[in-house]
């Protein structure tokens, strides 16, 4: 099987969150698996040391664009990066501003379409041409690929590639594309739904009704976005394509987020070992911190985007209400929105002597976070998977997490019994101060008083597989439907097509 990913991001090369993660290590775990997995993303300026591979041309409206396509490998994935004037040139920034955004990715999904032509006929491999079975399209930015395979659909070879159209984050959508649209000359989109509803000129609607399947990033997110709270005006077409529609949990890389063998870490360890080998991270990085170096006061962490999403805004007044009452540190990481960073930020400065903020990211210090902190906040108030809450039970860190999206499918409530007999970290429900400070109190007294439980959530969390490995196995079996479904002639009892 051959699967041909498009997206706007991939970790290492650039990444703004979780989209860049996924696509940095999903097409890894499925090489692993016997599948051919490939990457093409535009080739932004900060994007080095790759080789130039060809140039080729895509007819548009205004005249032909000359592409140039870089490629490396990437852990055994090949990586191809796709350059062109204007759009994809000198400009560094992955994301700008809505109308530069839209027409420089709609160009970008014509760049994709004339490069799998190229694929095909073998100018990138010897001579040998590939044909990917499936393109899997991710949010908003490769959104029109599955209605430019729906155009192409009667041309050799092309009547045999399938779509996936995966949804990361329903609140960004690629709204009001229509005269970009036109000025490239893309024919109307004739379904009747996006007629009908007035999708027709919405990027991530036109994927999600013209891709042989849809999928979310896991299962309770999938159930979420059929009801106008998460839905952000697609529910009616997520109805519409029920069937069709799924939630596949992600995964992280385990061989990087591994406290066995993190170079980063002051004390290696694991499931078997992290009750004497891990409280050496947490006196470490108190000490890095220039916080009292205490085994005995919880040491409280937030990493990730500072933004409304995360629940930052409500998360502020609980932090430091619980800083002004309870003996505990706190250490918080992460960039985003300026009113909530600086809120965010005043933290630091208010409680210098128990907390301390970074506006900043840093991959090996939040690693050292992960495995020194006892407790990771996750206060989202919608998350369709989120990562942090794996990778913190995968290095030791309990969760405290909003019942919300993948949050609920990899967090287990804590039932509260001196032994815990189930959990792997804390859930509340309420988007506000008082849930939020009512459970971290919750989780202290639990740190406090039942350090048993608070070891044997622990353990739990650490011994699960937040690999890939579940969901490689539903991927292949999401990309066999959407093949076979592209492929209907070749169905049992079907005539081939004329």
């Amino acid at each position: 099987m051959k699967v041909l990913f498009a997206a706007s991001e991939m970790a290492p090369f650039v990444k703004t969150g979780g989209l860049g993660d996924v696509i940095g290590s999903l097409p890894v775990a499925l090489r692993e698996a016997g599948i051919d997995a490939r990457v093409v993303i535009p080739h932004y300026s900060a994007i080095r040391e790759v080789d130039y591979r060809l140039t080729y041309a895509v007819p548009r409206r205004s005249g032909d664009g000359a592409v140039t396509v870089h490629q490396t490998d990437y852990r055994g994935v090949p990586v191809y990066f796709l350059r062109s004037w204007p759009y994809f040139q000198d400009d560094g920034k992955i994301y700008t501003v809505w109308d530069w955004d839209t027409p420089r990715f709609i160009y970008f999904s014509q760049m994709v379409m004339a490069f799998i032509w190229e694929l095909q006929r073998g100018a990138l491999d010897d001579g040998a041409g590939w044909w990917p079975d499936l393109v899997h399209c991710h949010d908003w930015h490769t959104g029109l690929i599955p209605f430019l395979l729906h155009e192409a659909r009667f041309g050799d070879g092309w009547n045999r590639i399938a779509s996936l159209m995966t949804i990361h984050n329903m609140r960004f959508q690629g709204p009001y594309a229509s005269s970009w649209l036109y000025a490239e000359g893309i024919r109307n989109r004739d379904d009747s739904i996006l007629d009908q509803q007035d999708w027709r000129d919405n990027l991530l609607a036109i994927g999600m009704g013209y891709a042989n399947k849809v999928n979310t990033v896991s299962p309770y997110h999938a159930a979420e976005l059929h009801y106008p709270r998460f839905g952000e005006g697609l529910q009616d077409l997520i109805w519409r394509r029920h069937a069709d529609f799924s939630g596949i949990l992600n995964g992280i890389d385990a061989h990087i987020y591994n406290p066995a063998a993190d170079p980063h870490l002051e004390s290696v360890y694991d499931a078997e070992t992290f009750r004497k080998k891990r409280p050496p991270n947490k006196a470490w990085l108190q000490s890095q911190l220039d916080l009292p170096v205490d085994p005995n006061v919880p040491l409280i962490a937030l990493i990730g985007r500072i933004t409304d999403q995360k629940g930052i805004d409500f998360a502020v007044p609980a932090i430091r209400a619980i800083l002004e009452a309870e003996d505990v540190q706190f250490v918080g990481l992460g960039t985003g929105e300026p009113d909530l960073q600086a809120a965010f930020g005043q933290i630091g400065l208010d409680y210098s002597w128990k907390a301390r903020t970074y506006l900043m990211f840093n991959e090996p210090f939040a690693k050292q976070i992960y495995a020194g902190a006892d407790l990771l906040l996750v206060p989202s108030r919608y998350e369709p998977c989120g990562l942090t809450q794996m990778i913190a039970q995968r290095y030791g860190c309990l969760p405290l997490v909003r019942e919300t999206g993948g949050l609920v499918d990899t967090v287990e409530n804590y039932d509260n019994t001196p032994t815990a007999a189930q959990g792997t970290g804390f859930r509340f429900l309420f988007e506000e101060p008082a849930a939020l400070a009512s459970t971290i109190r919750w989780a202290l007294d639990t740190f406090h008083n039942r350090p048993l439980a608070w070891a044997t959530m622990q353990e739990r969390g650490m011994r699960k597989d937040w690999s890939w490995a579940p969901g490689v196995a539903e991927y292949r079996a999401l990309y066999r439907a959407a093949i076979d479904a592209r492929r209907w002639w070749e169905a049992p009892g079907m005539a081939p097509l004329p």
